[in-house]
């Protein structure tokens, strides 16, 4: 990508000559694709005091920059300057953009003997031509705090059924008095508006897609000849349900008890 590109699309900077914002009218700084700082040469050698003649050769132009005793030549396209004779190399060489010259500020001051300082927060170069320091002139407005995205579905689930923890279990029990296996996780689904069975038994036969690499949200169903329990997968091993024993909880998938009675698991989110 040329500089050129560059100017479209990055962020806006400015800079700062000792405690003035310098206003380009025409065209703006930016930061090229290297991460270099371009600047407008003419308004901003005008305002360190320099005379700014120019020069066209062929399809490059000469730029020439007069103060005091001190010259300097530039030409587009170019990675060396003459100054007072002697040959530099830029870091980038000058380029045309929208009708104007770009140089790297770095070069300028630094050819021009003045120190340079970046104010990250403010997007800020300082140029400080009279040996202090300069705070920034301007201060950019605090950022609006982003929203957080909304918890996704599955997060949802999760967060509500760890709400209902210690529930105490109610046989036939469907509401926070007192909830069963099936009615538990039918009312944690169902307050996210997604219908499950009523029993344990019609989720795992009626409800979602089987599956056995178990993700977070997942119905993980148990068995015996006379027991049947279902629960919600949590990750990690865990999943919450109703016990009889201790109400809403949260059990090992590999525990000895639950492990020998696991008989899969369905998906429906």
């Amino acid at each position: 990508m040329s500089s050129a590109q560059a100017a479209s699309s990055s962020l806006p900077v400015k800079v700062q000559i000792n405690d003035e914002i310098v206003q380009f009218p025409e065209v703006q700084p930016f930061i090229d694709e290297k991460g270099t700082l371009q600047v407008p040469l003419r308004v901003l050698s005008e305002k360190l005091g320099y005379q700014v003649t120019w020069a066209k050769q062929g399809d490059e132009v000469v730029i020439g920059l007069t103060r005091n005793k001190q010259s300097i030549l530039l030409t587009t396209d170019m990675q060396q300057a003459i100054v007072d004779s002697k040959r530099i190399s830029l870091e980038s060489s000058p380029t045309l953009y929208q009708g104007s010259t770009y140089v790297p500020l770095r070069f300028i001051t630094e050819t021009f003997g003045s120190a340079i300082e970046w104010n990250e927060a403010n997007q800020i170069a300082i140029v400080g031509t009279d040996g202090k320091s300069h705070k920034p002139a301007w201060i950019a407005p605090p950022q609006a705090p982003q929203a957080l995205p909304a918890p996704s579905i599955t997060d949802q689930i999760v967060q509500t059924a760890n709400a209902y923890m210690g529930v105490p279990y109610v046989w036939g029990g469907t509401t926070p008095n007192g909830f069963d296996c099936s009615g538990f996780v039918r009312y944690v689904f169902q307050s996210k508006g997604i219908d499950l069975p009523r029993t344990s038994a019609s989720m795992h036969s009626e409800a979602g897609t089987k599956v056995t690499d178990l993700k977070v949200g997942d119905l993980v169903f148990f068995a015996s000849k006379s027991f049947n329990h279902v629960g919600i997968y949590l990750g990690n091993d865990q999943f919450i349900s109703a016990t009889s024993s201790r109400g809403v909880t949260v059990d090992s998938l590999s525990s000895s008890y639950w492990s020998a009675r696991y008989v899969g698991a369905k998906r429906v989110l």
